[in-house]
C-alpha cells in the first residue's frame, strides 16, 4: 500500500474507529458500515476536511446471494458508492448492507451527494433496496 492510501487508512480508523469495517486490496480501500450509521458517515466523509469526499462516482446494489459459489454467509443485499476527493487525490469505496434481506432498507445518501437520485432509483428497480 502506498503512503497516500496508508494516510487516508489512518484517518478513516481515527475518524470512525471501531464502528466500521475497513479493507484494504488491491490499492482500493473499501469502508464498510452498519446500516444505521451510513447517513452520518457518508456527511462526514463529505464535510471533513481532512477527507474532503466532495463527489458521488457512483452507486449500486449488490447481491451477494451467490457470492464465493453460493457460500456467503452475511447479508444479501449492500449499496456501494464510489467516491472521489478531488482535494486529496483518494477514491474509497462505501459499502452498507441492508439489515433485513425480505426488505432491503438503506437511507438515501441524495441529501449528501445529489447525484445518488438516479443509481438510488436504478439500484430499487433492479434489487429492490429500499432508500
Amino acid at each position: 500500500m502506498t503512503d497516500h492510501l496508508q494516510k487516508l487508512v489512518e484517518l478513516l480508523q481515527k475518524k470512525f474507529g471501531q464502528n466500521a469495517q475497513i479493507v484494504t486490496a488491491l490499492n482500493e480501500v473499501t469502508l464498510t458500515v452498519k446500516a444505521d450509521e451510513y447517513l452520518s458517515v457518508a456527511t462526514a466523509l463529505r464535510d471533513d476536511a481532512q477527507l474532503g469526499f466532495e463527489q458521488l462516482i457512483d452507486l449500486c446494489g449488490v447481491d451477494y446471494s451467490s457470492y464465493a459459489d453460493g457460500t456467503w454467509g452475511g447479508l444479501r443485499f449492500a449499496a456501494v458508492s464510489h467516491l472521489l476527493s478531488i482535494q486529496h487525490n483518494w477514491r474509497l469505496r462505501l459499502r452498507v448492507f441492508a439489515d433485513n434481506d425480505d426488505f432491503p432498507i438503506v437511507a438515501s445518501v441524495t441529501p449528501v451527494w445529489n447525484s445518488a437520485n438516479w443509481f438510488e432509483r436504478e439500484a430499487f428497480d433492479l434489487f429492490g433496496i429500499i432508500f
